[in-house]
Parts: C-alpha cells; sequence; structure tokens
C-alpha cells in the first residue's frame, strides 16, 4: 500500500537543490576566476619576460653598433697612420737616397768636389738609411721575439758625450741651447747592450730637438746604486694629456698638427719603450702642452768589476803584429768583394775571393784561410751549408764570421759548437769588421803612430805594479765619493812609490776640483 508523502516536502527539497546548485555556481565561479588570475599571471610575466628579452636585444644591439663603431674608428685610425707611415718612409728613404745619387754623379762625372766631402755625406745619408731600416727591423723583432741583447762593456761617460755632441749642432743649426749636466758621480764603464742604448738616447734628444722651436734642451745624467736616471727635458711643443701613451704606439706622434708635420715615421718612441723595458729599465714622460716635455729614463746599469782595455781608434790602422793572415770573402755581391779589398790589403791581409759557395769551398781547400767572411743568401749552396762543410773539412782552425743582410736569421755565435763564430748584418760598418777580424784572429794592431818613420804619441808614464794596491783603494773610494780617504791614498802612495810623483800630483788637482769623474778616468789610464 502506497502512503501519501509527507505535507511541506516538495518545498524542502527545492530548497535543497537550489542551495546545491548554487554552491557548485559558486565554486565554478571561484575555479574559474582562479584559473583566469592564473592565466593573467602568466600572460604578465610572460609579457615581462618577452619586454625583458627585447629590451635585452635592443642594448646588445646598441652594445654590437658601439663595437662597430669603435672597430670602424680604429680601422680608419689604422689606416690614416699607415698612410701617413707610407708617406713618411717614401720622404725618409728618397732625402738620404737623393744625396747619394746626387754626390755619386758629380763623382762619376769627375766634378771637382772634395772627396772627403762626398764621402761624408754619402756614409751620414748611408747611416740615416741603416737607422731606418734597423728600426722597422726592431720592431719585427719584437713581434716574434728574437731580438738579440748583448752584454757589452761600456764607456758610460764617452758615449753620453758623443751622443750630446751629435745633436750639439743641430741645436745650433735651429737656435737652440743644448746643455749636459751630470749630477754626482758616472762610473768609467756599465754593462748593458751599447747600440740599443745609444739608441735609445738618440731617439730622446731626437725628438727634444725637433719639436722644440725656441729655448732649448737639457739631457740630466745622476747614477746610483748600480741606476742611471737620465731625464731629456725640452721647451717644445708640449704634449696633450689624451696623447701621452698613444705616442709610444707605432707610428702614432699624437693629434698636434706641429707634430705631424715634422720628418721621421713615428717609430722612435715605441722602439724606445720597447728596447728600455728588455734592457731592465722604463721610460716616462710628464708634459704641458706649449711649454715643453719630461721624458725620464731609469735603467739598470751595473759596473763591470773590472775595466776594459781599451779598444783603438781604427783610422789609425797601419797593419797588425805577427804572421801574415789569409783571409777568404765569399759573396756574390761584388761591391762587398770589393770594400773588403780595399780595407783589407793594404793592412797586408791575403785576400781570396770567390762569389759562391761551391768556388769558394774549392778555393778554400787551396789558400787554407785563417779566417772566412761569408755571406748566407748566394746561388746554389746557401752561407749555412758552405760554413757547415767549412766545419767539416776544416773544423775550429778556420774562424767564421757571416757577413750578410739576412738580419733576421741572426745568431750569435761565439758558443764554440755553432757553424760559425761571429754574425755582422749589412751594411757592414768597417770598424765593426776589423774589430770582429782581430777579436777571431787574436790580432794586435799597428797603430799610426806607431809605424816606422812617424813619430810616437807622447803618453803619460803608466803606474808601477807597486802602486796597484794604492790604485783599487782610491778606486773604492771614488765610488764611496770619500774625499779625505783619497787624499790620504795618495800621499801613502807618493811617500810608497816616488816614481808616481807626477801622476799623483796630475791626480791630486782632479781631486782638488772635486772632479771624481775625471779622477777615475785619469787613473784608468795610468793603470
Amino acid at each position: 500500500m502506497r502512503l501519501p508523502p509527507a505535507a511541506g516536502a516538495p518545498d524542502a527539497m527545492t530548497h535543497g537543490a537550489a542551495d546545491m546548485l548554487w554552491a557548485i555556481g559558486s565554486g565554478l565561479a571561484l575555479v574559474a576566476a582562479l584559473a583566469f588570475a592564473r592565466l593573467f599571471r602568466n600572460a604578465r610575466d610572460a609579457s615581462r619576460r618577452d619586454a625583458d628579452r627585447l629590451r635585452q636585444e635592443i642594448a646588445a644591439h646598441r652594445d654590437t653598433e658601439a663595437d662597430l663603431a669603435h672597430a670602424r674608428d680604429a680601422a680608419e685610425a689604422a689606416n690614416a697612420a699607415k698612410t701617413r707611415y707610407l708617406v713618411a718612409v717614401s720622404h725618409e728613404i728618397r732625402s738620404p737616397l737623393n744625396a747619394i745619387f746626387g754626390y755619386a754623379q758629380l763623382l762619376e762625372r769627375g766634378d771637382p768636389i772634395r772627396a772627403t766631402e762626398a764621402g761624408g755625406v754619402i756614409r751620414r745619408s748611408a747611416e740615416h738609411l741603416t737607422n731606418l731600416v734597423e728600426g722597422l727591423l726592431d720592431i719585427s723583432r719584437v713581434e716574434s721575439g728574437v731580438l738579440q741583447v748583448r752584454q757589452d762593456i761600456v764607456r758610460l761617460p764617452a758615449l753620453l758625450d758623443h751622443v750630446v755632441a751629435m745633436f750639439r749642432t743641430q741645436a745650433d743649426a735651429k737656435g737652440l741651447s743644448l746643455d749636459y749636466v751630470v749630477e754626482g758621480r758616472l762610473p768609467a764603464f756599465v754593462r748593458t747592450d751599447e747600440k740599443r742604448l745609444r739608441q735609445i738616447l738618440i731617439n730622446l734628444l731626437s725628438n727634444a730637438i725637433k719639436y722644440t722651436y725656441r729655448g732649448g734642451a737639457t739631457l740630466t745624467v745622476r747614477y746610483r746604486s748600480q741606476t742611471a736616471t737620465i731625464e731629456v727635458r725640452d721647451t717644445g711643443i708640449g704634449i696633450a694629456p689624451e696623447d701621452l701613451e698613444r705616442i709610444f704606439e707605432p707610428f702614432e706622434r699624437g693629434h698636434a698638427p706641429d707634430a705631424a708635420m715634422q720628418p721621421g715615421i713615428g717609430l722612435g718612441l715605441a722602439i724606445t719603450r720597447v728596447l728600455t723595458r728588455i734592457l731592465g729599465g722604463e721610460v716616462t714622460v710628464t708634459s704641458e702642452p706649449g711649454q715643453g716635455s719630461r721624458f725620464l729614463l731609469r735603467m739598470l746599469l751595473p759596473e763591470p768589476t773590472a775595466a776594459p782595455a781599451g779598444a783603438p781608434t781604427y783610422a789609425r790602422v797601419t797593419g797588425y803584429h805577427g804572421a801574415r793572415k789569409t783571409i777568404l770573402v765569399i759573396d756574390d755581391n761584388p761591391a762587398q768583394v770589393t770594400i773588403v779589398n780595399h780595407l783589407l790589403r793594404p793592412l797586408d791581409f791575403a785576400v781570396f775571393e770567390a762569389t759562391g759557395g761551391a768556388d769558394g769551398l774549392a778555393l778554400a781547400d787551396h789558400c787554407a784561410p785563417d779566417l772566412v767572411l761569408l755571406d748566407i743568401q748566394m746561388p746554389g749552396c746557401n752561407g749555412w751549408d758552405v760554413a757547415a762543410q767549412l766545419r767539416e773539412r776544416f773544423g775550429r782552425s778556420v774562424r767564421i764570421v757571416m757577413v750578410s743582410a739576412n738580419a733576421h736569421e741572426f745568431r750569435a755565435g761565439q758558443d764554440g759548437r755553432g757553424l760559425h763564430d761571429a754574425f755582422l748584418t749589412k751594411p757592414v760598418d768597417l770598424d765593426a769588421l776589423l774589430d770582429a777580424i782581430a777579436r777571431q784572429l787574436g790580432l794586435d794592431w799597428v797603430l799610426a803612430a806607431d809605424a816606422p818613420g812617424v813619430p810616437p804619441v807622447a803618453r803619460p808614464a803608466a803606474l808601477p805594479a807597486a802602486a796597484a794596491p794604492y790604485v783599487e783603494d782610491i778606486r773604492r773610494f771614488i765610488k764611496l765619493g770619500h774625499v779625505r780617504a783619497i787624499e790620504t791614498v795618495l800621499d801613502d802612495l807618493e811617500a810608497a812609490v816616488p816614481d808616481t810623483a807626477a801622476r799623483v800630483a796630475e791626480l791630486r788637482r782632479l781631486l782638488d776640483a772635486f772632479d771624481l769623474r775625471a779622477l777615475a778616468r785619469t787613473l784608468d789610464d795610468a793603470a
């Protein structure tokens, strides 16, 4: 039997369903709202990320554009520097070549010009060209890491005097003063690469004179604790602050119009800084535009433990003592062979010539040379191959000196194991050639003053052997600057060795003038 529904039941069910539907709808709305909020946040974050990436890309593009602009400016500056360099090199080469070419033509035509005048102009022009080429080679050697540095015993005062004298005429021609100041004591000898040190000094003084139009320049030298401080100060055009480092770059001279108009190729200061660092020093510059510049060179120049014997002046060489020596010249350049012949034959050397390696080896078997002057680049077998065969045939009994324009093949030799004993680069300085020959053969030169019929040059008598201990004490006290101690040792020397009275008087006169530098030189000469 079916019972009827209770009263009010349909309304309760309707309200329950409505509440359930409302709850479900509210939940769905909340879920939708949360989903929408999440989607909004995700879209916003994505938009921000896209905006950040876009900003980064824009910044990267700007950086790239700046780098490209910088590279373009650097390339244009390098191209402009190269153009200036080529123009400068052309001028620097053509000027001395014009002098050489002109004087050579005058001599060929029999012009009554003095041979000494023509020879002087040609030699100076050739030296200028040689220095130009050497500068370019030095840059190449530094970049390739093959720059050779020697350790010579150098007469520092004489080197400084010579460099200053080189530029004094140039300064006088421009109406400038050139002062040379030594503060304190300078050692008579130092150990360094003489050629490189001279090159550094020449570059600094050359610039000081070149860029100065009024006033002058001053070279100041100080020496203390084995270190030389060399200051080159001028009253020239000066250097702008932004150019103080730029001028040490190859082919650069700064922005000053006056600097760009000067002769040269812009390598001097670049080479100066590189060489100074290689020799264990540093060069710095301070300057004020329109007022002048000050270059300061600090370099370690140690004193040798013993002073070397003085080298002769080769212009006075007339021969050598001992048995006649035979020299074989192997070179395919007839001009080079002619020069060597004119130099060595008057000195009583037996000179044989060959223009190629095979001929040179055959001639060596015939004449048994004491020394061979050997070129590298020749037709057929080159100089190194010839040197190897000479060593195989004659061993160490023959001395081999490579004389070549192939400067990049420089090898020092002198190690007792190599194919050669010395290396000279062309163009060869004749004094350097004679010096190399003397070293290799152990020659004692006959000088003009020693030749028969020529009155000898009066030289002060050397100090006797008994004075040696006193001389060492004086040298030690000169280094210390101890004037009273030197005076006491001189008194003791004169009393102990009466024959030294004249020399002691000369040394005492220099001591009274407090000229310790001259005192040291005179003492070296006397000893």
